[in-house]
């Protein structure tokens, strides 16, 4: 049996007429590059978050540097956030000529640990971003409660966590976050995308001139921006996914759960994600802890299963950042789980009888250990 990480094919085969309709509406209005198609998507996913505001753009790394450069963050500022994320969170603290000063994790949920930020506070910090990793929001309340004390702004890096629930609310919970649309998120585009949703209607305005190059009126250019904008294809397939969205995370919440009963009896041999009682997490990653973690993802690659590790190396390792001096041991928790975690296939079409066979192979691989 061959088990995919994602299937997109499936997804897509899922909502085939819909689709095939907004694209082919697209093409017929030669709406290619914002437009139309692009508003009704920024207005629709504002609202299902429950915000008034959003700009979309071409990517959710995109999205983060925007967001950034919209609230001041210039050259020599310090922004906090965790080494352990997909390497564009730092990345968009640098584009902006700012310095990522990172944070270790909380060992149970991956995120950002809130109770560690006063040892990377300094005089040029001037934003904190946390992320919502593998769906599970971060401990947002208590970063936001320190953010206040030292005057710095919070910029959510939503990414994985589309229609995650913190303390009853959607992220983002602070007022600002940032998202990916890449076509394997739990709201794909048909490639790259992404979007910034605020509170602040300022920023939002800002970051909408920074996407087309600071051009208002036509022709006259007032500042430095970029061609960071959604395209009109993009905008009409999110529209309509977003419409399934719930149902999605629904599915992969159960897929979850299945996962969790079959694998329970495996503890602490494997251990299993956690799922805080506040949150409601929306499982972007499946993702377990166990020993011989590279023998284990071998088995199960021979046996036709997917997987894939979120993340081996974390920012703080990468050549990229050599330059800022960290260690093995800088930020052990986040170092521990990179050599631990593996993710296993999931997405809302995945069936029963496919986790059964990832959990098998699990199982025969624990057998021998």
């Amino acid at each position: 049996m061959e088990v995919p990480m994602v299937d997109l094919k499936a997804n897509y085969n899922s909502i085939k007429a819909e689709i095939d309709s907004a694209i082919g509406n697209v093409l017929n209005d030669s709406a290619f590059v914002l437009g139309k198609y692009v508003e009704d998507f920024e207005k629709n996913f504002a609202a299902s978050c429950n915000y008034e505001h959003c700009a979309a753009v071409n990517s959710g790394t995109a999205a983060l540097h925007l967001a950034l450069l919209a609230i001041g963050i210039r050259p020599g500022d310090e922004v906090i956030t965790t080494p352990f994320s997909f390497f564009a969170t730092a990345e968009a603290i640098s584009l902006c000529g700012a310095i990522p000063k990172f944070v270790d994790i909380d060992a149970e949920t991956y995120n950002l640990d809130f109770r560690q930020l006063d040892g990377a506070l300094g005089k040029k910090t001037k934003a904190i971003v946390p992320v919502h990793l593998y769906g599970h929001p971060a401990d947002v309340d208590e970063i936001v409660d320190f953010a206040d004390e030292h005057d710095l702004r919070v910029i959510e890096d939503c990414s994985q966590a589309h229609g995650a629930v913190y303390r009853g609310k959607k992220v983002p919970v602070a007022g600002t976050g940032c998202f990916s649309f890449h076509p394997a998120k739990n709201l794909g585009a048909f490639g790259d995308a992404g979007a910034v949703i605020s509170s602040d209607d300022e920023l939002i305005d800002r970051v909408k001139l920074l996407r087309s190059h600071y051009e208002r009126p036509e022709n006259v250019h007032n500042d430095i921006g970029n061609s960071c904008r959604m395209e009109g294809i993009q905008g009409a397939v999110l529209d309509v996914k977003l419409k399934h969205l719930d149902s999605w995370t629904e599915a992969r919440r159960s897929n979850a759960g299945l996962y969790n009963e079959l694998l329970k009896d495996l503890q602490p041999k494997v251990k299993l994600p956690t799922e805080k009682s506040y949150v409601k997490r929306v499982y972007e990653h499946y993702v377990i802890q166990a020993d011989a973690r590279d023998e284990l993802r071998a088995l199960l690659g021979q046996q036709g299963i997917a997987t894939g590790i979120h993340y081996p190396t974390p920012i703080h390792l990468q050549p990229a950042y050599e330059e800022l001096g960290h260690r093995e041991g800088s930020f052990p928790a986040a170092e521990a789980a990179s050599k631990r975690v593996l993710s296993l296939p999931m997405y809302p079409e995945l069936q029963r009888e496919q986790i059964e066979y990832v959990c098998a192979g699990i199982h025969e691989f624990m057998r021998n250990k």
